[in-house]
């Protein structure tokens, strides 16, 4: 959709974006991102799923300042919630795209991620692989193990990892723990290197981070026999 609107973020932090033209997406599993014409893919701001919306007639003092509609975007797991206030709708489609088949790795990642499952108990001592490229309604978990204590952990795997594999991450642990047969899974975010804003952001989010040799786990470098 596209629209003028106003968008809030009400919830543990606030945030407001005053009236302007915005891409708005609905998304299938729930989610609702707010984008502006600039910016790269990032959205201004967002809600993740599950989170149901609701569409409801503006008060008077809204309407007397021409807003038309007022959706309420609200989180199924906590009380955060996005209001948006949409002045004029300018286009509005729907279009379903079906089950995607997620992203193709590159020859290192998907090497990383052979390696790693080869090597399971690389995470720890006990765990034992479920299998690669577990599915998921919004794509496929790099990795899906269970640690020595049979907890069941999903594994994201990256060269380089960043704060939007945290986040992909944390989508997939949100759906993943909806299951009652699988839940509680918890996460660990492996990659070569791994940012500190993204180490920060895991640990908030309850997520354990790894960072990988890749050269070691290939049998190329000899950790043991180093001096330093």
């Amino acid at each position: 959709m596209i629209a003028q609107c106003s968008v809030d973020y009400i919830g543990r932090l606030r945030a407001h974006l005053p009236l302007a033209t915005r891409l708005l997406l609905m998304k299938a599993d729930g989610s609702v991102l707010v984008h502006s014409d600039g910016g790269s893919y990032k959205p201004l701001n967002w809600m993740s799923p599950p989170a149901t919306v609701r569409t409801a007639e503006p008060e008077d003092a809204a309407a007397e300042q021409g807003v038309s509609e007022v959706w309420t975007v609200q989180s199924s797991k906590s009380d955060d919630r996005l209001v948006i206030n949409i002045h004029e709708l300018q286009h509005d489609s729907e279009h379903e795209l079906g089950v995607d088949p997620g992203l193709v790795k590159d020859g290192v990642e998907s090497d990383l991620q052979r390696l790693l499952a080869e090597q399971i108990t690389t995470l720890g001592p006990g765990y034992t692989l479920v299998r690669r490229e577990y599915m998921t309604a919004i794509g496929p978990v790099d990795i899906l193990a269970r640690d020595a204590d049979g907890v069941t952990v999903a594994i994201e795997l990256k060269r380089r990892g960043d704060i939007d594999g945290v986040e992909q991450l944390t989508r997939y642990l949100e759906l993943l723990n909806r299951d009652p047969l699988m839940a509680p899974v918890r996460g660990v975010f492996a990659a070569q290197q791994i940012k500190p804003q993204a180490k920060v952001l895991a640990k908030d989010r309850g997520i354990s981070c790894l960072t990988l040799d890749y050269d070691a786990m290939r049998g190329v470098d000899d950790s043991d026999s180093r001096l330093f």
